[in-house]
C-alpha cells in the first residue's frame, strides 16, 4: 500500500490507477498494454483508451529490461559539432527510424575516459546496439569494447575503428584519399609538399600520412620527414604551423592537410604573409567541410561520403539483428571510395570545380 501511495504522490498515472478505474487487476492492465494474446480485444481496447485518457506513459526502461529490447541505438562520436559526424548521425537516424529505432548520441571530445563512461551509460540504458567512431585505442577501451560484446550488444565501428575480430566496420579508404590529393598537387608542379598530420596513433590519420608519403615516393620526389608536422584539427593550429613552415630556408610550395580546419588556417597564414594561392603555394585538405566550397577561394578537399557512411553503418547493424532472434553473427569490413574535389586552392592550371 505504501508503494501505491508513493507513486500517486509523484503525479504519474500507474497501471494501478487504471486497474482501479476499470475494476480489473493490475496484471490484466499490464498484459493489455503489452498486447498479450490472452487478453480479449475488447479489454485491450478499453485499457488502451483509458490509459490514453489518464495520460499514462509506459516505463521504457522497465519494458527494455523485461523484453530485452529497447529500440534505442547508441551512437558515440568524438565531436557533435563537426559537419562530418553530424552528417553520419543523420544517415544513421534516417536509416534506423523507419525500423522503429531511436538514436542516443554521445560525445567523447577525444577523451578515452569519457568514451568509457559513454559506453557504460549506454549499456546501462539497455541499448540494442552501439555504433561508434573511437577517440583512440588503449587497453582500457578494449576492455569496454569486449564488455559490449560479452553482453551480446551489436558493435559497429565507423570512420575511426579498432581492429577487433568479429566486429564490423564502415570506413573510407583514407590511404587512397591522401594519395590522390598528393598526386594532384604533384601534377600541379609542386615539388616540396608539406603535410599537416594529426595523431597518427589513430588509424585514419596514420593512413593519410602513409598515402601522402607513398605518393611522394612514387613520383620520384624526395620525401622529407621534417616538413611533416603533427598537430590538432584547429584553424589556429594550421596558422601556427604554416608560419613556421614559411620561415624555413626552403619553404614548401604546397601543403596537404589531414583536416580542412588546419588547411583553412594554412590559407589564412599564407595570405597574411603575402603569398598567392595557388600560384605560390597550393593547399588541399581532407573531409570536404561545407565552408571549403563557399569561401572566396574554394578549398580542394577529399570527400568522405559521411551520409553514405552513416546509412551503411545502420544497414550493417540491421543485418546483424535481422535474423536468428537478433543473435546472428556477421563481420563486414565496408570500405567506401574517397572522392577528390579539386577547387581553386590547388588549381594552378586547369580548374575543375566539383561542388
Amino acid at each position: 500500500m505504501y508503494f501505491y501511495k508513493k507513486i500517486r504522490m509523484s503525479g504519474k498515472t500507474t497501471i494501478y490507477d487504471i486497474a482501479k478505474k476499470l475494476n480489473i487487476t493490475a496484471a490484466t492492465v499490464s498484459r493489455a498494454l503489452n498486447n498479450n494474446t490472452k487478453i480479449s480485444e475488447a479489454t485491450r481496447k478499453l485499457v488502451m483508451e483509458t490509459a490514453s485518457q489518464m495520460n499514462y506513459k509506459q516505463n521504457k526502461l522497465a519494458l527494455a529490461l523485461k523484453s530485452g529490447k529497447s529500440n534505442n541505438i547508441g551512437v558515440i562520436v568524438p565531436r557533435i559539432d563537426s559537419n562530418f559526424f553530424a552528417t553520419v548521425i543523420r544517415g544513421i537516424e534516417e536509416e534506423l527510424h523507419p525500423h522503429g529505432y531511436h538514436v542516443i548520441i554521445c560525445q567523447t571530445r577525444d577523451d578515452k575516459n569519457l568514451e568509457i563512461e559513454n559506453i557504460d551509460a549506454l549499456l546501462n540504458a539497455q541499448v540494442d546496439g552501439i555504433l561508434m567512431s573511437i577517440s583512440n585505442v588503449s587497453n582500457e577501451q578494449n576492455e569496454s569494447f569486449n564488455r559490449i560484446l560479452k553482453k551480446n550488444v551489436p558493435l559497429i565501428f565507423f570512420d575511426r575503428k579498432a581492429n577487433i575480430d568479429g566486429v564490423s566496420t564502415v570506413t573510407i579508404n583514407d590511404f587512397q584519399g591522401a594519395y590522390d590529393a598528393t598526386t594532384h598537387l604533384i601534377a600541379q608542379g609542386c615539388k616540396r609538399i608539406a603535410h599537416l598530420s594529426n595523431n597518427r596513433l589513430i588509424e585514419i590519420f596514420r593512413d593519410r600520412y602513409l598515402g601522402y608519403k607513398q605518393a611522394i615516393i612514387d613520383s620520384g620526389l624526395e620525401f622529407d620527414e621534417s616538413i611533416v608536422i603533427e598537430t590538432i584539427s584547429k584553424v589556429e593550429e594550421g596558422r601556427k604551423i604554416t608560419k613556421k613552415l614559411l620561415e624555413l630556408d626552403n619553404p614548401p610550395d604546397a601543403i596537404f592537410s589531414s583536416s580542412d580546419f588546419t588547411a583553412l588556417g594554412a590559407i589564412q597564414e599564407i595570405n597574411a604573409q603575402g603569398f598567392k594561392i595557388p600560384q605560390d603555394i597550393c593547399v588541399a585538405g581532407f573531409a570536404n567541410e561545407p565552408f571549403t566550397k563557399f569561401m572566396e577561394l574554394s578549398i580542394t578537399s577529399v570527400d568522405q561520403s559521411p551520409l553514405e557512411m552513416g546509412r551503411m553503418a545502420a544497414n550493417v547493424f540491421l543485418e546483424q539483428v535481422g535474423g536468428n532472434n537478433g543473435n546472428i553473427k556477421i563481420e563486414k569490413k565496408v570500405v567506401l571510395n574517397p572522392k577528390l574535389l579539386i577547387r581553386e586552392s590547388s588549381s594552378k592550371f586547369q580548374l575543375q570545380k566539383i561542388i
